[in-house]
């Protein structure tokens, strides 16, 4: 099992982007799905953009979707941080959607951490301009 982040776009709409997120540490993986906006993409490409020329203690967050039980779907949040110069730390938290689990509700949740390099992050970018333009379905953060 290969240590990365796969974005996979499930559907769209003229409103929202339904995508499946998987990540796995090369030990254990988690898959969920999350709502976006339909510039929610354009605005990531964007902003990653800028965060890669931050290499010396560069912070940049992700979330897609919203954590807990009054939203549709799951969330993703994570956090790129570059604390040393050529390597990029990644730290994730997902949920999924809840559902009824006895007599409450529930959600499947998991943390998992990454390292890669900048290298790797310019080739994501890259994945998800062809996602962004409907080129492909996928782009992956492969880790190091």
């Amino acid at each position: 099992m290969n240590s990365r982040i796969t974005l996979r776009k499930i559907w769209n709409d003229d409103d929202v982007i339904e995508l499946t997120v998987e990540v796995s540490d090369g030990k254990s993986m988690f898959a969920n799905t999350v709502y976006v906006a339909t510039n929610a993409i354009q605005e990531l490409i964007k902003n990653l953009t800028v965060f890669r020329e931050h290499i010396y203690g560069g912070l940049y967050d992700i979330r897609f979707g919203e954590f807990g039980p009054e939203y549709a779907n799951g969330a993703f949040q994570a956090r790129l941080h570059f604390n040393v110069p050529g390597r990029l730390f990644i730290s994730t938290h997902q949920q999924s959607d809840f559902e009824e689990f006895s007599k409450t509700q529930v959600a499947s949740e998991a943390k998992m951490y990454l390292k890669t390099e900048p290298i790797l992050l310019d080739n994501f970018i890259s994945e998800l301009k062809a996602l962004n333009s409907g080129a492909s379905n996928e782009a992956t953060l492969v880790s190091a």
